[in-house]
């Protein structure tokens, strides 16, 4: 008897749960774990990126001191935060995150438009090679966290919709962080090339001096 008691209260609980909206919930915030992670994935692989492709430029453009140091301190700053699926638990951990990738972005941007000044660089088969692979990469990110903010959008929706907004209320469900209109405001926005700017020339070789008057007899 008390078996049948406690499955028939089994079953009355998966129904209600299921009614509620639980079940959808834990879906949705798989959902949104997975995409997540995808997107570290990409923002990793171009990470990965930076150290090969600061070393090419150099090789060419080590006078671009400034913007070598920015790409460079950007993947640092990027590097000493710990990227984690729960990040997105944290909104003031995630936009600190999300910060700090956008500065590696316009810094990458800002190394990629130096190259216009540099024939050799350009030219250079790694350099190309390099290039390449960040685009492929910036492609990724974009189309990662598109589905990224797809899947926030639709938990964020069910998180705030009744009734399953009280089981949210109940299970500490809350909303998750997303990215922001200035942040892909920020993506988006195209590097400024300066095509008006001369290329570098080598240093001038020191001047030989004259040779010495010979003495008059």
């Amino acid at each position: 008897m008390l078996k049948k008691i406690v499955t028939a209260v089994a079953i009355l609980a998966t129904l209600a749960l299921s009614g509620c909206g639980y079940n959808t919930l834990q879906t949705q915030d798989e959902a949104v774990k997975a995409a997540w992670s995808e997107v570290l994935n990409q923002y990793q692989r171009r990470a990965d990126l930076v150290p090969n492709l600061v070393n090419t430029v150099k090789g060419y453009a080590a006078q671009e001191e400034r913007v070598l140091t920015e790409v460079t301190n950007a993947r640092a700053q990027v590097g000493s935060i710990q990227a984690t699926p729960e990040l997105v638990n944290d909104p003031v951990a995630f936009q600190k995150f999300i910060a700090a990738q956008n500065q590696l972005q316009g810094a990458l941007s800002r190394l990629l438009a130096v190259s216009e000044n540099y024939p050799q660089l350009k030219s250079d088969a790694l350099f190309r090679d390099l290039q390449a692979q960040l685009e492929g990469t910036e492609n990724r990110i974009t189309v990662a966290r598109k589905r990224f903010i797809d899947a926030v959008q639709t938990y964020n929706t069910t998180v705030r919709s009744f009734p399953t907004n009280l089981t949210a209320m109940i299970f500490k469900m809350q909303q998750r962080p997303s990215f922001t209109v200035a942040d892909e405001a920020t993506i988006s926005k195209p590097p400024t090339v300066d095509f008006n700017r001369a290329p570098a020339t080598p240093p001038a070789a020191p001047a030989v001096p004259a040779p010495a008057p010979a003495p008059q007899k």
